[in-house]
């Protein structure tokens, strides 16, 4: 697989980040470049390897799930910045 230069215009728009033209080759031989690897990561045979969590075997801590006392909303709304009853307010970022 591999990106042509409207390609890389369209990520660029996509990802809202500005790209202008005399960098449109160099973002395109970056992204073919990591395709490449990914298609040559897919060639690797992983058949009978376990998933894990760390490169050292380790075994991951579990705890009980339990419910526990919590502290009360007036306290945990205390610290913020703008709050309503027990609800943090945030600015409006939809229209």
């Amino acid at each position: 697989m591999s990106v042509d230069q409207a390609t890389v215009r369209r990520i660029a728009r996509l990802a809202r980040i500005a790209v202008t033209d005399e960098e449109v080759p160099h973002l395109q031989n970056e992204l073919n470049a990591i395709l490449a690897f990914v298609e040559e990561l897919n060639a690797v045979d992983i058949a009978g390897v376990e998933p894990m969590t760390s490169v050292i075997p380790m075994k991951m801590r579990m705890r009980r799930d339990e419910v526990t006392d919590h502290a009360g909303a007036d306290i945990v709304v205390a610290n913020a910045p703008a709050h309503e009853q027990h609800f943090f307010t945030v600015p409006k970022v939809v229209e």
